[in-house]
């Protein structure tokens, strides 16, 4: 009897202490995450500027956001962004994963540089990119000399701006992702290779049926992050382009900005946040479905 008493004892005790280690965590999430989030959720049903009283107006700002041209061209940007980015990034950083899992001389310098990009302030990467991409800029000079003398307009044309954001999104996070998936490569049993060997298939063969299904949980993580990251572009959309020329790369985080800090449409704003939290919630979960039939765990 003593000793039930004192494993119980011990249990309540162990309990005390796990509740103080995550207090902490647990306040400032509800303070800085659950809070704000149910408080925009208000504004988003309101109407107002950050200094009047919110006047309520119920759905109305999710239903005129749906007539806003702004609103569609943003969000069709964002897909656009989205559906360019996410695969090739991936793409790449598989291949860049593959060079890496090399055994040459110096391989850990290469692998280090090749992830500087994610460690460096995106706004920094956007302004050297806008130097590197501008009408006389570095890349159009090579061009000139080459013989084309009428180069590209990179950022400063409707036809190329957004194109030009992608290029230097997926220069950025494929080596992020060459990180991962180096990781997943390196977490794969040569055994799985020998036997494949055995059974007669060639590297193509052996990549195909023994790597990528390896490889699937690592690049659905990838897959998941990315698609999320990707819709929630900002930094880079503020350094290079300001969401110009026109509206061509003005994306939905770039939108919602703008209502709020320049417009001061705070509950407009707000509802377009919480409809581009939908969207996400629904590729996300779609994806999450999607895993069970190519995932191999």
């Amino acid at each position: 009897m003593a000793a039930k008493k004192s494993v119980s004892a011990y249990r309540k005790s162990q309990r005390k202490t796990a509740i103080l280690f995550l207090l902490p965590n647990l306040v400032g999430f509800l303070l800085f995450v659950v809070y704000p989030v149910f408080r925009a959720a208000i504004i988003s049903l309101t109407n107002w500027n950050g200094f009047k009283q919110m006047d309520f107006v119920g759905v109305r700002n999710y239903v005129s956001l749906f007539s806003d041209s702004t609103f569609i061209i943003s969000l069709q940007n964002t897909l656009i962004y989205t559906i360019v980015t996410v695969p090739l990034s991936i793409a790449f950083g598989i291949v860049m994963a593959l060079l890496m899992n090399l055994k040459i001389p110096g391989i850990k310098v290469f692998r280090t540089i090749y992830f500087l990009p994610q460690i460096t302030s995106m706004i920094a990467i956007g302004l050297v990119w806008s130097l590197v991409l501008a009408k006389y800029g570095p890349l159009n000079q090579i061009l000139m000399a080459l013989g084309n003398s009428d180069p590209p307009k990179w950022i400063s044309s409707t036809k190329y701006a957004l194109t030009s954001v992608e290029i230097v999104s997926i220069w950025r996070s494929m080596g992020y992702n060459a990180i991962i998936i180096l990781a997943g490569l390196q977490g794969i049993d040569a055994v799985l290779y020998e036997a494949a060997k055995l059974d007669g298939a060639n590297a193509w063969q052996s990549f195909v049926h023994v790597t990528i299904p390896m490889l699937s949980p690592t690049i659905f993580f990838c897959l998941v992050t990315q698609m999320i990251s990707s819709f929630k572009v900002f930094d880079i959309i503020i350094a290079m382009t300001q969401g110009g020329p026109g509206r061509a790369t003005n994306v939905l985080a770039y939108f919602v900005y703008n209502k709020s800090f320049v417009d001061s449409r705070f509950g407009y704003a707000s509802a377009a946040a919480f409809i581009m939290f939908a969207i996400i919630m629904f590729f996300t979960a779609i994806q999450f479905y999607g895993q069970k039939k190519w995932v191999n765990y």
